[in-house]
């Protein structure tokens, strides 16, 4: 039987969650919304749409949200040919290739995004496909990400495990009937991962390729 391992990608594979907590947090102070940035840090993970929503609640104009995603991505955007990839995050996937497993992406990220951050990856060969937020109408914490990740696999829910780092991967992947593993580098407690379904912990990429051997990815 096949095995999939589902990676996020921001947070998990790539150190870039405190860029789009900087990034949101100008969008919003821009359009003249003060939202703490410890409130972006919790709500980063999801989808443009429901982080907005999730940050400004449903009295908010829903007229700027457009406004507000685009000047994000703007400002994001400036980081893209130096997004950091974490230690190991590489090597990790071509070692789970190289084992057998199917190794695919579930990631709000799309388009130009995606592409800037496959390339600090800099792990395509070990890639067998990506779900992103272009191939999905609901981002996590519904299932769907994690559901198409494992329809592009072909692979069931219970022969599958899903990386991320944030309560939001860890929901979705707990909705899709995954395993759920989490990391700590995207600066999510562990508690609150924990919570949220994680049923494995690591520190980071690095971490958890040096202890393969006793994961739930062994």
């Amino acid at each position: 039987m096949q095995r999939a391992a589902v990676f996020d990608v921001d947070g998990t594979l790539v150190d870039t969650n405190h860029l789009h907590v900087t990034t949101w947090w100008e969008a919003l102070r821009q359009a003249g919304h003060q939202v703490p940035m410890h409130a972006v840090h919790r709500a980063i993970g999801l989808g443009s749409d429901d982080l907005v929503a999730h940050l400004l609640g449903d009295d908010r104009d829903k007229d700027q949200d457009d406004e507000l995603s685009a000047a994000h991505k703007a400002l994001y955007g400036q980081y893209f040919d130096r997004l950091p990839a974490l230690q190991d995050a590489g090597r990790l996937l071509r070692r789970l290739d190289r084992d057998g497993w199917r190794v695919v992406l579930a990631t709000s990220a799309g388009g130009a995004e995606l592409a800037a951050l496959r390339r600090a990856i800099s792990a395509d060969d070990a890639i067998m496909a990506t779900a992103s937020a272009d191939d999905v109408t609901e981002g996590k914490p519904a299932p769907e990400p994690v559901e198409h990740a494992l329809e592009l696999a072909g692979v069931p829910a219970e022969h599958a495990v899903f990386v991320g780092d944030t309560v939001w991967d860890m929901r979705a992947g707990s909705r899709a009937g995954v395993r759920c593993v989490g990391v700590l580098c995207g600066g999510i407690p562990r508690s609150d991962l924990e919570e949220a379904g994680a049923q494995a912990i690591y520190d980071d990429p690095a971490h958890l390729l040096a202890s393969l051997a006793d994961s739930p990815l062994a």
